[in-house]
């Protein structure tokens, strides 16, 4: 197994998300951000922060997909949405349990962080991924 993910005793929790993943690896795979918009570029889920959060973590699989890997190899996520509050977590988290089965999501999650910003490159834009895996 290249990635080990696990909380030592003491930390926080619970939270959605394992607090340390080891990878093993000697290749490294980073994904640029992926959005809500499908292979010919047209928006997906408008104003549906669940819908967007769904389809941008099935463009970080179809990333991580043509480098070799899936979501058992990631060791960090980082998620940014706008306008962050925490009211929205239930939208977001709806989002990530919907396509977990779907994409083989690990369940809690690699390490991950939620940064809420004012806004992302286009105004309809509501989250944003980011991957990063090790691969033998």
């Amino acid at each position: 197994m290249t990635v080990q993910l696990l909380t030592p005793e003491g930390m926080f929790g619970p939270v959605p998300y394992q607090h340390v993943a080891i990878g093993t690896g000697t290749r490294h795979v980073h994904v640029a951000g992926q959005i809500a918009r499908d292979a010919e570029g047209n928006r997906v889920a408008p104003g549906d922060l669940a819908g967007q959060v769904a389809q941008a973590l099935r463009g970080t699989a179809r990333g991580l997909a043509g480098a070799g890997a899936d979501f058992s190899d990631v060791v960090r996520l980082r998620f940014y949405v706008t306008a962050w509050n925490p009211d929205k977590m239930d939208a977001f988290l709806a989002g990530v349990e919907r396509v977990a089965d779907e994409l083989g999501l690990p369940r809690p999650l690699p390490p991950a962080s939620l940064i809420g910003v004012d806004h992302l490159f286009e105004p309809d834009v509501l989250v944003e991924v980011e991957a990063y895996a090790v691969l033998d």
